[in-house]
């Protein structure tokens, strides 16, 4: 870790339903998952049993996902609609669909049936199993952290960041263990990008493909940082990342 990375935590963000809206808070717990109920759902197509991902259900970026005091979560749909029934789930999504919960599904997950159209990329990708536990696509990082100086003037809600950083140089965390309010963190690796980070969401963020291929021209096709939680505990706005 650079002696000269002075990154402070801007945002908080926990995203309670894979691929869809998250939200945003003042402090959260951190935890061998991540943030405390980050990806904690999905939503399954009953009829193939694949995961749903906005990868190739850019809809999915539309709704959001709440998670209530009790741990149980709720969706907002697009027209304001709040809910956890799957039959008005399955209405919106124009299939039949079931929220479920991480804890709650054994065995193999798989995401992304390679039968979906994709939206309005030609991309073709790959069925994938993704991580156990929570419902993170990769088991080898379970926090992101992304600074503004690497956003520039991207809205940083296109790369769905745990944690956006008020500084530079969050690639130099690269291979150092970091403490972020009581937590420590082992940053694994930087993360790479896909067609994601150029869909249409929610909040009045419009389709921009340049993202990509502007990630891909200069920055090797990564942005941002995954993280594994060495030592759980607490991070909050205002918290400085130091060396642990």
């Amino acid at each position: 870790m650079s002696g000269t990375v002075d990154l402070r935590v801007l945002e908080v963000w926990r995203f309670p339903v894979k691929s869809l809206l998250g939200e945003r808070l003042d402090r959260a717990e951190l935890g061998s998952e991540g943030v405390l109920g980050d990806r904690g759902w999905a939503l399954f197509d009953l009829a193939t049993g694949f995961g749903l991902t906005a990868r190739r259900v850019p809809e999915l970026l539309f709704a959001a996902g709440r998670l209530l005091p009790d741990g149980r979560v709720e969706v907002v749909l697009p027209d304001g609609t709040v809910t956890a029934d799957d039959a008005v789930l399955s209405a919106w999504a124009g299939r039949p669909v079931a929220l479920r919960r991480a804890a709650e599904v054994g065995g193999t997950r798989r995401y992304e049936d390679a039968d979906e159209s994709g939206g309005p990329d030609a991309v073709r990708y790959d069925p994938f199993a993704g991580a156990d536990g929570a419902f993170h696509d990769n088991a080898d990082a379970r926090v992101t952290l992304l600074s503004t100086g690497t956003l520039g003037g991207w809205d940083r809600r296109r790369f769905r960041a745990n944690v956006v950083l008020a500084g530079a140089g969050e690639d130099d965390l690269v291979g150092a263990r970091v403490r972020l309010g009581t937590a420590e963190l082992d940053v694994v690796r930087r993360v790479p990008r896909c067609v994601m980070t150029t869909r249409p969401q929610g909040g009045g963020i419009a389709r921009d493909t340049g993202v990509l291929k502007t990630i891909h021209r200069e920055r090797d096709g990564a942005l941002a940082v995954g993280a594994l939680v060495a030592r759980p505990g607490t991070v909050a706005v205002g918290d400085r990342v130091e060396p642990a």
